[in-house]
Parts: structure tokens; C-alpha cells; sequence
């Protein structure tokens, strides 16, 4: 794959022409190079030539982090969702992503070929992006990760949302969001009629090697 790398976002380029999409999103204080090493173990089927597009969150001051400056999809008060949430952040981020979806979209990539992606901060914009989708989408993978903004999701919530199926991975040892963060996002997103397919893990707040193995399991099933 080619790798293009710009002041917003690094991009690996399929081989033939892409016919998919990718767009995943990086975690608290990462960029976008954080999970490019992760694309060629995924080893997607002859067929589906995805591009894999990794943005860089601006930088920005995060009050968790004692007002350090860094990458960051939206400001963190604390980690636990009954404070106070950056719904400005948290909504701007999301039309960054939404924007990429679309510039896809005006490329030749059918919304049914994109897949939105990210980890724990990044996958908190994935979810919240999906549930208030215009069109459905291939499918959403969301890491380690929890539902912002739940509790107005009652009055947000899209058809184009429901029918898009979500990917959420969670480390049972996951010290920096508890896996219990993720598996009331993912009842609540079931109770509001979302398709989850859910895997935990004995790990913490990372990546493991049986995780990207569904994965890639889980792409090469949405991107068929």
C-alpha cells in the first residue's frame, strides 16, 4: 500500500483502485500514525482494496490531562459519562468524520463500502457518529471505547443508524475506560434497536493479537 501523509490525516493507499473505505480514528493523545502498523496484519480477502484513511485530532486543551495540550477528539472532564460531557467537541468531531465520509462518497466510494472506525476517544465519536447517520453505512467498529451524549440519543437516533452494524472490542483489564463503560453503551445501544456484535478480551486499554484477527474476520464479512 501507498502511504500518504498530510497535515490532517495519514491515508494508505491500495494497490489497485480503492473499491472501500476505512476511517479510523486514534485515541487520546495518539495521531494518526497509531494504527497504520495495524492495516497490513488485517489481510483482507483478494477483492476488497480498501483505503485506509487515519486523521489527526486537533490539538487541544484537555481538563482530565490537568489543561495539557494535546490530540484530542473533544475536551474530558472525567471518565465516567453522568458528568459533565464536551457536547461541542464531541459534535464538531463528528462532522469532521462525517465530512471524510462524504468526500468518499463524491470519490466513487458507495456508502455500503465505508467502514468508520476508532479507539477509545476516536470510537466514542465512531458510536456517537453512527447512531444519527443520514444513510447506513458498511459498518462501525468501535475499541475499547463508550456512547457519548447518551441521554439524548432518544431524540437523535436514525434508521440509517440502526441498520448499520457495529464492531465493539473491550478489554475485561481496561483500566483507563472499565469494560463496564463499554457493555452499558452496548446494552444500551441494543435496547434502542442497534446491532452489536460484541468481543472482550483479557487485556487492558491496547490492542490484541486475537482482536485484530476479528477485525479482520469482521471487514472482510461488512465489506463483501
Amino acid at each position: 500500500m501507498k502511504k500518504i501523509e498530510t497535515d490532517t490525516a495519514v491515508t494508505l493507499e491500495p494497490a489497485a483502485p480503492a473499491n472501500a473505505a476505512v476511517i479510523w480514528l486514534h485515541g487520546l493523545g495518539a495521531d494518526g500514525h497509531d494504527f497504520v502498523p495495524i492495516v497490513p496484519e488485517l489481510s483482507l480477502p483478494a477483492g476488497i482494496e480498501a483505503r485506509f484513511i487515519f486523521p489527526h485530532a486537533p490539538v487541544r486543551a484537555v481538563t482530565l490531562n490537568g489543561g495539557a495540550r494535546m490530540r484530542a477528539w473533544y475536551d474530558i472532564k472525567s471518565l465516567t459519562r453522568s458528568d459533565q460531557q464536551d457536547d461541542v467537541g464531541i459534535r464538531a468531531s463528528a462532522a469532521t468524520l462525517m465530512a471524510l465520509v462524504a468526500e468518499q462518497r463524491k470519490g466513487g466510494i458507495a456508502a455500503k463500502r465505508i467502514v468508520i472506525a476508532g479507539f477509545s476517544q476516536g470510537g466514542a465519536i465512531a458510536l456517537h457518529a453512527t447512531c444519527r447517520l443520514a444513510e447506513p453505512l458498511a459498518g462501525t467498529m468501535a475499541l475499547s471505547t463508550y456512547l457519548p451524549l447518551h441521554d439524548t440519543l432518544p431524540k437523535e437516533l436514525t434508521e440509517a443508524g440502526k441498520a448499520t452494524p457495529i464492531l465493539m472490542c473491550h478489554g475485561t483489564a481496561d483500566p483507563v475506560l472499565a469494560l463496564k463503560l463499554g457493555t452499558d453503551s452496548r446494552d444500551g445501544l441494543r435496547s434502542w434497536g442497534l446491532k452489536i456484535d460484541w468481543h472482550e478480551y483479557p487485556m487492558g486499554h491496547s490492542v490484541c493479537a486475537e482482536e485484530v484477527d476479528d477485525i479482520s474476520a469482521w471487514l472482510a464479512k461488512v465489506l463483501v
